[in-house]
């Protein structure tokens, strides 16, 4: 038989254009019959099974029945051609169904026609092998491959199916062959084995120029159609690079990627690969070697080249209908392309055109693989100035001296595009509007041959697009600018020119391809829609700049009107003009609408009314074309009509450096740290800044490229050359150490006298730091956000380290006393049932780390480590950072991944999550499931706590609108938590603050490990020791003991997970919500866990049993960090800003931590493999850069190949995709997604409604509160890109804009959330009169029934049906942007939840203004006169330290190794001295007891005196008696005297507060804080209530101005009475 192949051009998959796209495949009904006559009418029937879809590798097991379908169909097709020899008498195989099978042709598709010499009547029966897609030919080959469409000349109808018909897509792996029985001889006599390629005999007679690659005969020249083409190389040098192999083969064609590729263990083989997009004109490859040469002038290499004969296939799935396929990249051809902004809504104003002189100058370019449109044009630079100046030969060089032609590329996402816009024109021309909001990504196409690295194994030619920031005729003048948002000059400014128009010529484009294109677009919800009132125009309207910005020289101009013009325009003030500069870079006015008469009616406002106009216009997110209309807007009461804050929050303004562009903030309240408070009082001019890519992207990701090196230089520019805003200069100040990792920094606004080296002077002494990224450490080490302990002096004393083995057992820790644990308690609004927290995060000058509340400390002291002290710095007192609290246990994947290689089942994390699925399904039923899922699993900011209250309080049970909704977020949260994260909660577990065994009682970790022969129980007992004593919400604690898994975040080697022992100790039970580390052994069980310390690290600790791994102890990987990186003189600041920018490009921790993901599913024994223990050490260096200023560079080998389904890398090509099998792929699909989705249209609450009759003066000034409050909390969503409310409120955030990771942004909204609700709670205390329920109920009630109006009102609108042009629209869409805000009354959740439930009838009589009468105490209270505030001071071993000194400690070595306990001469001495520090005023016939810090009735003990730090007694006549500091005063009562200089009077309702709570009555009761429920609700409340006191205390003391004041405090008769009530003696 004779075989005849015909090439066309391909089209689309088969189909002509109007089939692709526009119609689903008419599947016909599937025949299983098989039909074999020996007539010559044999037909093979084709199966069509259709495959489930998914994401698979090769490795797949899914694809078995894929690779059976491929051999059957081999095996059928061998059957066939036997029934074709001449010698069995049969005419033609014919190979019908109802649709061509296809077979792979290599480069090419070809239809195959077989032609024999039999009669008429069987010419019928040809064979056809049609054109497949994508999806068909991977089933085939088991890999992709180009497949171009070919057509047939055949016409013959085949099996009652015309070739029209047969021309049809087919559905991806539809056709395979059906091995039925057969009446033929031949058909029995089936190979047993699968035929890669048919026999000679099978294709005898084939023109000698054809030869077969497969089982279908190909052309030898089919690669001059593909749509590319790769070449391996063999035998190259192993010295080669890229540049040379690029060097040597550009010739050729155009070189699209080129890999060097390696052997397993990272070392070069000699091999690479070449691919050319389009191919090249001739096959370079065949005959002999192919001669290189590695450098100039070097030997000549000679090497193999072979041709890739496996082309991938350029098709892409439609995302509505798989099988719909697209080509990759579709392009049509643009005559001109102008770049603008909308300046109207249906106006667009030119700004720069672009003009294409030949075909192909301008391309657009819709690229369906990486779902984005891409514009290719040239840009033509010319200097503008005239060349001539005074005759033809004088020439100015430097004019035209930067002319140049670039090429230019912008990528515009699909996700960035909701709408295109199309205008008609009558000459044959379309015109394509495209508006975004935000900039897209610029670049620009620089020399090829520049852009190789000498180190890189691979080069792509993307890697010759540099990103761009600026396009301008001179970039050498932006060295030395400031950035402002305003451009000099520009020859396109991207950030603000966002609105595109391009013009096409239809009779010069395919109309095939643009239908192909629209509809690809409407398949991915981006609509080409008609703009018919468009229109352009290009006359420039002067921009607001030439109104608002100060003159740039003093020169007089000629025209005197103009001048007057000028002068007659007053400059803004700064807030004005800031927040001007909001509204314009936020996009909602445009500094080309802004006209001088806006400028002057806006200056002559007040200043407070302007900037609250322009805040609310920020708020909005809306685009005003008319500036004029804002000032007829009722706008609330903004930042600035209302400055009060609570004391320890802050105004802060900020900023966001794009590559493009820059975006203010409006100022919002935030948690302050040392250096703010410092300088309150020029707070305006701190401006905090983020660098991060353009908003739709999100954060600068490091790259070992050169191709973001301009967006670096930008930053770096920045921090050297600074930011202008109006008359404002802010240039760099530092950088705090959670902002370095978040690409964020501070920036100051310098004064005369106040620089930015004067503030970093008063920081501290970094002198002697030669380690840069030290170096910015320390100083960031004063920008931790924190609250003061005001009106504190302490005692500090030094105590020693313990270090063994090269290790430091006790890093980061120290103590507190109790008094001052419980005095901060109640600064910082803590609420208590006895005792304080046991362990504070802190800082005090130059020191950080944790310290644990300790018997040790006596009432004013704390004790420091020298692993502590960090550096001299200014003293500016105690500040907390956060405190220990129980939160829940919660598993993530690398923990997950660890548990599994270490022999934890599948089936344990399955049936945990399973289990927790179901539970939160019931729980939004169900109140007691609710809560005991609320009360376990308790989020770090403890919102689900706050949420259990109101579930106590009935609000679920009548399906109150706001806590419903906060349930169903709550639920919406903790499932995508588990889907994206795998967080599975433990219930029998804890996430603790961690601390060291100061008693030295627990075991620690030994290197002689258990022996082989010993039991179970002994092995237990040879495991390292700790103490965890849990308070969860009953206030019970409970001890845990026996064996528990210990482990800290990242856990990514499996000996990060730590098997230990919890052991009762009664010494420590004072300790509580901490783990308690051994100080013992030969290493620190903390640096065991992926290398942690006690400085404020937290620690997993799990007892199930289910999660106890089979293998225990793992040896645990080295965490000794590489050496740093010094300098050899003093550290300047431009060092710190080199290394923030490096720090950026080569911060690779995220893209280590995916791979070791990535990998450790790939790989059998998961995170044991190999690379996985290398990327383990990678990242753990990659965690020490901040430290180090060392990199961890990860190499080619250890980066994925592929990646699992579950970690959702739609951007990659589907053959570096595989679906997991492994248990985090089995936990990942076994979770489905939901939407949050808030309950509006349910009834408030009748309880609280029907409370109280309110008037309209009341509900007045809870509508004016609210309308402020919801102004912020919208600003708040905006700024951070908050869908609703109900996240701000709970904190249990679903999306924000990525400014930081989950975790962290958990602890910044949790630092928002309180501060706003903080900040409402005091502003509703003043409205209300009173913060006694009295008073503040019927405030809250109102608040309650105007959010219940609002909300009512509309959900009214919700149903009702307007007529709008003609088509009915409802009035308003239940959405979260569009309803009222519903959260403001729950700022008082306590209260709300006491009205709900009041037992008694409340008073109906009418309530007018509230008389805010002071809540009268059942009890007379009692008097303290307490002498004039003193500022805080620390007292040392050398001396008195005031606030605003240098704080120095440990000055040699030799008294850092001596530095102990002991520091006074005797323990009596301390403890008077800790005595009078304390109770200024005490009575003889008293007996103090210093081991608990209480004072108890009087005794006639004799006192008993140990040594120091242990406990004493001492009656207070024997106290008088030592010291004779000591005057009488007022019969029997005394006090210390003035001239004891390091006494310290209680200065502070906090600290008498402090001394209250420790005060015990005789039955042991607290006097301050007991308890008359301990149900949840009451303990949410005083949650609420407690954090409202301690703010209250401060704003009073800090409002006291008398020298003396009387402090209330509601006491029951105690011995504190008896000591202190001098007033009645």
């Amino acid at each position: 038989m004779a075989l005849g192949i015909d090439h066309t051009q391909p089209t689309l998959a088969g189909t002509s254009s109007d089939q692709q796209g526009s119609r689903k495949v008419n599947q016909a009904p599937r025949d299983d019959s098989l039909q074999v006559n020996n007539n010559n009418e044999a037909f093979t029937k084709l199966s069509k099974r259709p495959l489930p879809r998914g994401t698979r590798g090769r490795n797949d097991p899914r694809n078995a029945g894929m690779k059976r379908d491929r051999e059957r169909y081999y095996q059928a097709l061998y059957a066939a051609k036997q029934q074709d020899q001449p010698q069995q008498g049969l005419g033609a195989p014919s190979f019908t169904h109802r649709r061509h099978s296809t077979m792979p042709l290599g480069g090419g598709q070809h239809r195959l026609q077989v032609n024999t010499n039999t009669s008429s009547k069987t010419k019928a029966q040809i064979s056809a092998i049609s054109q497949v897609d994508k999806s068909t030919l991977s089933s085939i080959n088991g890999q992709p491959s180009a497949m171009p469409r070919v057509n047939t000349n055949t016409s013959s109808r085949i099996n009652g199916q015309s070739s029209a018909m047969s021309q049809r897509r087919r559905l991806p792996h539809q056709d395979t062959i059906n091995d039925s029985p057969s009446d033929s001889p031949t058909s029995t006599a089936r190979p047993t084995t699968s035929l890669m390629r048919p026999s000679p005999q099978a294709v005898s007679g084939r023109p000698p120029h054809m030869q077969f690659q497969g089982p279908i005969a190909r052309r030898s020249d089919d690669w001059k159609n593909w749509i590319e083409l790769a070449v391996k190389l063999y035998g190259l040098p192993l010295c080669v690079t890229t540049r040379d192999l690029w060097t040597c083969f550009n010739k050729e064609g155009s070189i699209s990627m080129i890999d060097i590729f390696e052997d397993t263990k990272g070392n070069r083989d000699g091999k690479a690969r070449i691919r050319f997009c389009p191919p090249p004109a001739k096959a370079f490859w065949q005959g002999a070697k192919y001669p290189i040469s590695v450098r100039q002038g070097a030997e000549t290499t000679y090497v193999q080249v072979e041709l890739d004969s496996k082309p991938r296939t350029f098709l892409a799935s439609s995302p509505v209908d798989p099988q719909v396929k697209y080509p990759e990249v579709m392009a049509l051809d643009v005559e001109s392309l102008d770049f603008g902004f909308m300046y109207d809504s249906t106006t667009m104003m030119g700004m720069y055109r672009v003009n294409s002189a030949t075909k192909g100058d301008i391309r657009f370019r819709q690229r369906m693989q990486y779902r984005e449109i891409d514009i290719q044009f040239q840009v033509v630079i010319r200097d503008s100035r005239p060349q001539i100046l005074g005759g033809p030969h004088m020439r100015d060089p430097k004019i035209g001296k930067h002319d140049r032609t670039e090429m230019v590329l912008f990528r515009i996402p699909f996700a960035q595009v909701q709408v295109i816009h199309k205008v008609d024109t009558t000459d044959n021309k379309i015109i394509l509007v495209i508006s975004m909001e935000t900039p897209p990504s610029f670049f620009r196409k620089i020399n090829e041959e520049d852009t190789h690295d000498a180190s890189a194994k691979s080069w792509t030619e993307k890697d010759t697009w540099f990103r761009q920031t600026d396009i301008v005729y001179n970039p050498s003048y932006l060295k030395r600018s400031s950035l402002t948002l305003k451009k000099t000059k520009p020859i396109i400014d991207i950030g603000r020119w966002t609105t595109y128009r391009f013009v096409l010529d239809l009779s010069k484009n395919d109309h095939q391809q643009y239908s192909q294109i629209r509809r690809a677009l409407r398949d991915y919800n981006v609509e080409i829609v008609p703009f018919p009132d468009f229109k352009l125009i290009t006359d420039r309207e002067p921009a607001v700049w030439e109104y608002i910005d100060e003159p740039v020289s003093n020169q007089k101009s000629d025209n005197v009107l103009e001048e007057l013009i000028a002068e007659s325009v007053p400059l803004l003030s700064f807030p004005v003009r800031y927040q001007l500069e909001v509204c314009i870079s936020q996009g909602c006015l445009n500094e080309h609408n802004l006209t001088r008469d806006f400028v002057n009616k806006l200056s002559a406002m007040e200043e407070v009314k302007a900037q609250d106009i322009l805040e609310f216009i920020a708020n909005e997110k809306k685009r005003i074309f008319d500036p004029m209309d804002i000032f007829k807007l009722k706008v609330i009461k903004g930042s600035a009509s209302r400055p009060k804050i609570p004391h320890y929050c802050a105004w802060t303004r900020s900023a966001t450096v794009t590559p493009s562009t820059v975006y203010y903030s409006t100022p919002t309240v935030e948690t302050s740290n040392r250096v703010v408070r410092q300088y309150a009082e020029y707070a305006d001019r701190f401006l905090r800044v983020r660098f991060s890519d353009e908003k739709f992207k999100g954060r600068i990701f490091p790259t070992d490229k050169d191709t973001m090196n301009e967006v670096f230089t930008r930053i770096k520019r920045a921090m050297v050359n600074g930011i202008t805003i109006g008359d404002r200069h802010f240039v760099f100040l530092a950088f705090g150490n959670s902002q370095f990792r978040e690409h964020g920094a501070y920036f100051f606004a310098p004064l005369p006298h106040l620089t930015v080296d004067t503030i970093r002077g008063w920081m501290g002494e970094f002198g002697d730091i030669k380690i840069v990224a030290k170096y910015a450490a320390r100083i960031g080490q004063c920008f931790s956000t924190t609250r003061a302990i005001n009106g504190t002096k302490v005692k500090i004393v030094q105590i020693p380290d313990v270090n063994r083995n090269g290790y430091c057992f006790t890093d980061g820790v120290g103590r507190i006393s109790r008094f001052l644990a419980q005095l901060a308690a109640s600064e910082l609004g803590i609420a208590t049932s006895r005792e304080p927290p046991s362990l504070f995060q802190f800082r005090l000058g130059g020191c950080k780390g944790v310290l644990a509340v300790s018997p040790d400390a006596q009432i004013r002291e704390i004790h420091i480590r020298h692993s502590q002290y960090k550096f001299p710095a200014i003293h500016d007192g105690l500040e907390i950072i956060r405190w220990s609290q129980f939160a829940a246990a919660n598993l993530n994947r690398q923990i997950i991944l660890v548990l599994s290689a270490l022999g934890v089942s599948d089936d344990v994390f399955l049936r945990k999550l399973k289990l927790q699925l179901a539970n939160l399904g019931i729980a939004m039923k169900d109140e007691k499931m609710a809560l005991s899922i609320l009360q376990k699993d308790i989020d770090p900011n403890q919102m689900t706590l706050a949420i259990a209250g109101m579930i106590l309080d009935g609000f679920q049970k009548i399906q109150e609108p706001f806590v419903m909704s906060l349930l169903q977020l709550w639920r919406a949260w903790s499932i995508k938590s588990l889907k994206e994260k795998a967080r599975i909660t433990i219930g029998d577990g804890a996430f603790l603050l961690g601390c060291v065994d100061e008693t030295g009682t627990l075991k620690g970790h030994f290197n002689v490990g258990p022996k082989l022969d010993q039991s179970t129980e002994e092995k237990i007992h040879s495991l390292p020791e700790v103490f965890v004593q849990l308070v969860r919400s009953d206030n019970k604690p409970t001890v845990i003991e026996g064996p528990m898994v210990l482990a800290r975040n990242p856990s990514l080697h499996p000996g990060d997970l730590r098997v230990v022992r919890g052991v009762d100790v009664p010494a420590l039970h004072h300790l509580k919500n901490v783990v308690v580390l051994p100080q013992t052994g030969d290493r620190d069980v903390a640096s065991m866990c992926s290398g942690g310390d006690l400085d404020g690290d937290d620690y997993l600790i799990m007892w199930d049993e289910d999660l106890m791994p089979k293998q225990w102890n793992h040896e645990p990987m080295d965490y000794t960090p590489p050496t740093p990186v010094q300098v050899e003189r003093a550290v300047t600041i431009n060092d710190i800003t080199s290394f923030f920018v490096t720090y950026m490009k080569n911060d690779a921790l995220p893209t280590i931590a995916l791979a070791h993901l990535a990998t450790a599913d790939s790989m059998e024994d998961g995170v044991m493999n190999e690379k996985c223990l290398k990327l383990a050490a990678l990242h753990s260096m990659a965690v020490d850069y901040v430290k180090t200023g060392e990199p961890a560079c990860m190499p080619r080998d250890l980066r994925p190949r592929k990646w699992p389904h579950f970690m959702e890398k739609q951007h990659k090509p589907k053959d570096q995709q595989y679906v997991s099998e492994k248990v985090l792929g089995k936990l990942y699909d076994q979770v489905e997604r939901v939407d949050f989705m808030p309950v509006f249209d349910v009834p408030f609450d009748r309880r609280i409604l029907n409370a109280y009759n309110l008037d309209q003066k009341i509900l007045g000034d809870a509508m004016e509160v609210k309308m402020e409050y919801d102004a912020l909390m919208r600003r708040i969503m905006a700024q951070h890109e908050i869908g609703t409310e109900f996240e701000v409120w709970s904190t249990l955030v679903m999306h924000h804009s990525n400014e930081t990771k989950d975790y962290k942004f958990h602890e910044v909204i949790g630092h928002i959330s309180t501060s706003l609700k903080d900040r409402f709670v005091a502003i509703c205390y003043d409205k209300a009169g009173g913060k006694d329920f009295e008073s503040i109920g019927p405030f809250v009630a109102a608040m309650y029934r105007i959010t219940c109006d609002e909300m009512t009102q509309a959900i009214r609108e919700c149903y009702t049906v307007r007529l709008v042009d003609g088509v009915e629209k409802r009035a308003r869409k239940i959405v979260a942007s569009n309803m009222p805000l519903m959260s403001f009354p729950w700022l008082f959740r306590g209260i709300l939840g006491k009205i709900a439930n009041k037992e008694s009838q409340l008073d109906k009589e009418p309530v007018g203004a509230v008389q805010g009468d002071v809540k009268k105490y059942s009890r007379k209270p009692r008097t303290f006169r307490r002498p004039k505030q003193e500022e805080d001071m620390v007292q040392t071993t050398e001396g008195v330290t005031h606030r605003g000194e240098l704080l120095e400690l440990f000055y040699d070595s030799e008294q850092n190794e001596n530095a102990g306990d002991g520091h006074l001469e005797s323990p009596l001495q301390d403890g008077i001295s800790t005595i009078k520090d304390s109770f200024p005023m005490l009575r003889k016939g008293s007996l103090i007891d210093i081991e608990s810090d209480d004072s108890n009735t009087p005794t006639t003990d004799p006192p008993a005196t140990e040594s120091a730090g242990s406990s004493f007694s001492l009656s207070v006549d024997e106290m008088f008696a030592h010291d004779p500091t000591i005057e009488h005063v007022n019969q029997g009562s005394y006090v210390v005297s003035e001239g004891f200089s390091s006494g310290s009077p209680v200065e502070t309702p906090a600290e008498t507060e402090a001394v209250a709570s420790m005060a015990e009555d005789e039955d042991g009761e607290f006097l301050k804080r007991n308890q008359k429920n301990e149900e949840m609700a009451e303990v949410s409340e005083r949650n609420s209530e407690g954090s409202q006191k301690g703010a209250e205390d401060l704003g009073d003391a800090q409002d006291d101005e008398a020298e003396e004041e009387i402090v209330q405090l509601d006491l029951k008769p105690s011995l504190l009475e008896q000591l202190a009530k001098f007033n009645e003696d």
